[in-house]
Parts: C-alpha cells; structure tokens; sequence
C-alpha cells in the first residue's frame, strides 16, 4: 500500500508545479494526489459519482463523468484522474476537449485507452494526456 500513496504523491507533486486550477475526476478514497495538489493552492475540486465523500480540506462533489456538468469543471487548466476505469477515458477527453483544458491519466496497471496518448513522465510514474489544451 505504501508503494500506492508514492505514486499518487508523486502525481500531485508534478500536477501541483505545473497547473493553477485542477479538477480530480473519480477521488473516490484515494486523496493523496489531490492533498498534495490543494496544498500547493492549485485545486479547484474533485469528483466522484458516489455522493457522500468527504475529505477533510478537499472540495468533493458528486458528479457522472458520463454527463457532466460543465460548471464544475469550467475554468480547469487540467482535468485528471487516477487509476479510471478505461471505458470513462473517452468520455473525459470529450469533457477535456469541450472546457479546453489538459487532461493526464494515471492507469491502472498496464491499462491503455486508444494508443496511450502522450506519455508524459514524472518521476517514477508514467501519465497519459489524452488531450491538450489549445490555446
């Protein structure tokens, strides 16, 4: 379990130096990236589309990335997640695309969407960005 919480640190740690607003898609109990992330000052929200999620300093709200409410993630210079299921990747591309921010995916394993996107590295942890922002 240890080796998890590195990995999520990590992922934190680098969305926290080079983003302003992040949005976490599917926190679930996981929210070692996203303390990290908040911490810094850089995040906006996170969601999750089981309602009654709390952490403790962390703005969770409940959301279905299948039909999202835009308000929640307009604004974002980043949307992530880590560890999706890969059947919600299309879905938070198409979010990405439409609010014109990032998107970065850590995976689960050795789980791709598509052809893997962009690899991005940070440290010792291997994102996927699926989507750019245009600016």
């Amino acid at each position: 379990m240890r080796h998890y919480k590195h990995i999520e640190r990590s992922i934190g740690e680098y969305i926290a130096t080079r983003y302003r607003r992040a949005v976490e898609v599917g926190i679930g109990n996981n929210p070692d990236a996203a303390r990290v992330i908040a911490a810094a000052g850089a995040l906006a929200r996170c969601t999750d589309i089981r309602s009654g999620i709390r952490h403790e300093g962390l703005t969770v709200v409940t959301d279905d990335i299948f039909e999202p409410d835009i308000r929640l993630y307009e604004g974002a210079d980043l949307i992530y997640a880590v560890r999706p299921g890969v059947e919600m990747v299309p879905s938070l591309i198409a979010l990405a695309a439409r609010v014109n921010c990032d998107l970065l995916v850590y995976h689960l394993g050795c789980e791709i969407y598509g052809d893997g996107g962009e690899i991005v590295e940070c440290g010792p942890v291997v994102l996927h960005c699926y989507h750019r922002r245009i600016p």
